[in-house]
């Protein structure tokens, strides 16, 4: 079974955007894998309070008319770049992340690839919310990062060096068999990076603890590498743990982070606090499973 089959890319027409769909032609052209393109318009009744929707709510033309037009850009929206891929392009009414995430879904999508930022009139309504709602929803994984809009051109991204920031919490084992995936189908080499905190919960912890944590660590990921089976470099990390493990990332020029949901409470935390701190810090796009 491949790793991915389908890849989605939410649409809002910003360099960031942009960016986003280079990744995507680029996974995409070397997996011989789909790319859908979809654009969800916001209803106006959903923005009452901004001068644009004030203007325009109610306004059954507008609307009809904004929608046939986004079509039309949609249609023509990175099309040399995209040349020689299979495309699809779908423009949706309605609210944009729970849109997007039943679109997913019911597309049997294995990645959803987005900026992290939205953009257009509405920005300040889709700022730090879409995407924080499409990683908490999603069926399957999604592909995000702050620098989108510095991504090159499809033909020149390389995927060598494959990071997976772990919690060894329930995640773990998804988590490191999708970035072990990802890293075989690109001959790329995988690190494993384990944070521990300083100072956790109102505790500090001092430099003999901190040992004998990552003494464990390392047997369990040992243990979890075989069990998988796969061979990776292991990188423990100590401090602050955003900082920890964007710090490993760029001081090994990670071309790419794999790290969980945060659905459980574990060394890295949940999805709200350290992981979107890492999200916002990464110095690479970041893949969250």
């Amino acid at each position: 079974m491949p790793l991915v089959s389908r890849i989605l890319v939410p649409v809002e027409f910003s360099p960031r955007c942009r960016g986003a769909v280079q990744y995507a032609a680029a996974i995409a052209c070397h997996l011989h894998c789909e790319i859908a393109l979809l654009h969800v318009v916001m209803p106006f009744s959903n923005v009452y309070g901004s001068p644009e929707g004030i203007a325009l709510a109610g306004d059954a033309d507008v609307t009809t008319g904004w929608v046939a037009q986004t079509r039309a850009d949609l249609e023509t929206f990175m099309g040399e770049e995209l040349k020689g891929l299979s495309v699809t392009r779908e423009v949706l009414e309605g609210d944009p992340a729970p849109a997007i995430a039943d679109y997913s879904a019911a597309g049997k999508f294995g990645l959803i690839v987005m900026p992290t930022h939205g953009y257009g009139p509405f920005r300040r309504f889709l700022l730090g919310s879409v995407t924080a709602k499409v990683l908490h929803d999603a069926p399957c994984p999604v592909w995000t990062g702050p620098h989108m809009e510095q991504a090159p051109d499809r033909t020149s991204i390389r995927f060598r060096k494959v990071f997976s920031a772990i919690d060894l919490g329930p995640d773990s084992r998804a988590v490191l068999g999708w970035a072990a995936g990802f890293a075989r189908e690109f001959g790329a080499a995988l690190t494993i990076v384990y944070a521990i905190p300083d100072f956790f919960g109102g505790i500090y912890f001092d430099a003999e603890w901190r040992t004998e944590v990552a003494k464990n660590a390392r047997a369990q990921i040992s243990s979890l590498a075989a069990e998988l089976p796969i061979h990776a470099e292991v990188s423990i990390e100590t401090g602050d743990v955003p900082a920890a493990v964007s710090g490993a990332a760029q001081q090994g020029n990670a071309d790419v982070m794999v790290i969980g949901r945060g659905r459980a409470p574990a060394v890295l935390g949940r999805l709200r606090t350290n992981a979107y701190a890492i999200l916002r810090e990464s110095p690479c796009p970041v893949v969250t499973v």
